[in-house]
């Protein structure tokens, strides 16, 4: 009897790893096939979903998830309330969604927020921790994405424009082609605007008093409006997010992902939502995947999905203690 459970298992087994990717890919589940491949596209190994479907079927796919109206729904549950720190501002507690769970970080001083940059710009990227570290902060999230020319995965160059005290310290954007800024003014306000190195090139940049930046996108939600359509394009995995609501309090988001036994990860859609129902009125993506980390007091809070650890990455919101 035992014997026939086993091989009855490794037949169905087979059966599996056989037409799994075909019902996967060309079955009668639309929504899996939609969910499946965006999710894949938005991976670090993209080319998986060219071995099972033409680049006009993944440019429809992509098209249909993108279309749709915004609405918004209610996506989480307060697990528990982890930590209160009076003494800097910061609250943080654990949510959970249907089908992922995350952590939420409040800052009450958005002046406390500031960027850190890796020491090695082109070098080589460092860990949150130390980021963290060597700014002397008391937390941060993971900021920007990166571009790496040789392939070597040290997330030594920050991808867009990177603004650190008013000064950019880094910017691979050519001169007419805009991007995404996410980053604080002088006021400790919330600033999302595409911009040109040329429109930042002519003062543009120092006009609207820029102190921290990075480059990254989309964005979620501005000046209270909804930003994603459909499901957002990305599928599912781990998200980074910073937010701020109407009185100036900062929102770092984080959610884990391509974890079955935890969390499967959240769409950019979800992870709107999660900064409506905090009460951002603006509010922009981050890095995600294996970069998607909070650091508080030196200790990783979320659950990585690395299994190397902490990934390399060249920037970071960080907060620093209040004075």
């Amino acid at each position: 009897m035992k014997r026939f459970l086993l091989r009855l298992l490794a037949v169905n087994l087979i059966l599996f790893i056989l037409f799994g990717p075909l019902v996967v890919f060309y079955g009668p589940f639309h929504s899996l096939t939609y969910t499946t491949v965006r999710t894949i596209q938005m991976s670090r190994h993209p080319q998986f979903a060219e071995l099972f479907l033409s680049e006009e079927k993944i440019a429809k796919i992509s098209q249909t998830f993108n279309s749709g109206s915004v609405t918004v729904e209610p996506v989480i549950t307060l697990i528990d309330h982890q930590i209160t720190d009076k003494a800097n501002g910061i609250r943080v507690e654990n949510i959970e969604g249907n089908y992922f769970k995350g952590v939420v970080m409040v800052i009450d001083d958005p002046k406390q927020v500031k960027i850190a940059v890796t020491a090695e710009i082109g070098i080589a990227g460092q860990r949150l921790s130390e980021l963290v570290l060597s700014s002397c902060a008391v937390a941060g999230i993971n900021a920007g994405g990166f571009y790496d020319p040789n392939s070597q995965g040290t997330g030594a160059y920050p991808d867009g424009i990177t603004v650190i005290d008013g000064n950019i310290v880094h910017n691979n954007v050519s001169e007419d082609n805009k991007t995404n800024l996410i980053g604080f003014n002088q006021e400790g306000q919330l600033i999302l605007k595409k911009w040109t190195a040329a429109e930042i090139a002519s003062g543009a940049l120092a006009q609207a008093q820029i102190q921290q930046a990075i480059s990254f996108e989309p964005y979620l939600i501005i000046d209270g409006i909804p930003m994603i359509t459909g499901d957002g394009g990305w599928g599912f995995a781990p998200r980074t997010g910073i937010g701020q609501k109407a009185d100036g309090t900062v929102i770092f988001v984080v959610i884990d992902g391509r974890q079955p036994d935890w969390s499967m990860g959240a769409s950019l859609r979800d992870l709107m939502n999660v900064f409506i129902e905090y009460g951002a009125v603006n509010a922009a993506n981050l890095d995600g995947g294996s970069s998607t980390e909070m650091i508080y007091h030196g200790q990783i809070i979320n659950k990585l999905w690395n299994i190397y650890g902490e990934r390399y990455m060249p920037t970071a919101f960080v907060v620093m203690p209040k004075q």
